[in-house]
């Protein structure tokens, strides 16, 4: 039976740090992730006043619920019905994306992270009261939920801690993930290439056969041993270490554009990959190689960034009066409050 939102002083405002990631990274298909240097920021807070009221900044556009089908949201629910707790009555939540949405680097995985530590982080402080550490919140905890609410690890996982991470399911408890982080070589540098266009993750993975041949599955496997010594010992292994049987050149026809660009990058010799379920496309390049990287794509149709590789993953920590911005018109515009 859920206990009831602890009685009490509200615990004020919160501040979520999320950073995006690329995943499905060559053969790590489901496995591999990498936390990029690109944050979506929440604040979340419980209101005297009942509802949810929903603010959206930066990325997302029209097409993002303000209301209890956010995700943020939606995974705060979760997370309490896991913790056994009802959910407070009231509740704001202040959202600053600049993670691309629909392109393969992390948008969905990043905002139920969120919403995961959100919910710790809120419960926590309001049962132990302002000296709480909440940044001691269960990150295994998270990276379980996290997981299975977005149906796979590589995105979640690499949200979660930070770094390159390789996750994996245990075999005696359902639901379980462990990760690992990997100690990656100071000359791997990400390069991500994003296209106008979106993609659905489930409008990609639709594409993908149930089943492939051994051959191909004996021939993956390798590859992805590979890639853990190219990424930690032998970025000169990249451009092999990358092939990959699994998921690519299956979906080629969902995105022909970002598997042109791979091909085009990859014949020059460059490690590039689709990101996530794509239709970014990720370069793990080497400083040395990141101009002829750029010299090969149409930035009239492609954004470059380089966002640099981040070894934090999630935070939540305290927002004091003082660095709470005032309401703005535009923030009325776009909040709504459900009753």
């Amino acid at each position: 039976m859920a206990r009831p939102w602890p009685a009490g002083p509200t615990p004020g405002v919160l501040e979520v740090r999320v950073p995006g990631s690329s995943a499905n990274i060559g053969p790590g298909f489901d496995s591999i992730g990498l936390a990029l240097g690109i944050w979506d920021v929440y604040r979340v807070s419980v209101t005297e006043q009942p509802g949810l009221e929903v603010v959206l900044e930066g990325e997302g556009g029209p097409d993002v619920p303000c209301d209890e089908r956010h995700l943020v949201h939606r995974s705060m629910l979760r997370a309490w019905a896991a913790l056994g707790v009802h959910p407070p009555g009231g509740l704001r939540l202040v959202c600053r994306n600049t993670v691309p949405q629909g392109r393969g680097l992390g948008s969905s995985a990043a905002a139920i992270v969120a919403g995961v530590v959100a919910a710790q982080g809120l419960h926590a402080a309001a049962t132990h009261g302002a000296d709480h550490d909440l940044a001691g919140f269960d990150r295994s905890f998270t990276n379980d939920l996290a997981s299975a609410v977005e149906g796979h690890p590589d995105n979640a996982s690499a949200s979660v801690y930070g770094g390159m991470t390789v996750s994996w399911s245990d075999d005696e408890v359902p639901g379980r993930v462990h990760s690992v982080q990997l100690d990656v070589h100071p000359d791997v540098v990400p390069v991500v290439l994003v296209p106008a266009a979106q993609l659905s993750t489930a409008t990609a993975r639709a594409v993908l056969p149930e089943r492939i041949a051994h051959a191909q599955a004996a021939l993956n496997s390798g590859r992805s041993a590979l890639l853990v010594e190219a990424a930690t010992r032998r970025p000169d292994l990249l451009l092999a270490a990358t092939r990959e049987w699994l998921h690519q050149e299956q979906r080629r026809a969902s995105f022909p554009h970002t598997m042109g660009l791979v091909d085009r990058l990859r014949a020059h010799g460059h490690a590039a990959v689709v990101s996530g379920a794509g239709p970014s496309v990720l370069v793990l390049a080497t400083p040395a190689s990141i101009p002829a990287v750029r010299a090969l794509v149409d930035t009239g149709a492609w954004r470059v960034l380089e966002p640099g590789m981040t070894s934090l993953g999630a935070s939540v920590q305290r927002v004091t009066l003082r660095e709470q911005p005032a309401e703005t018109a535009e923030d009325r515009a776009t909040s709504h409050r459900l009753h």
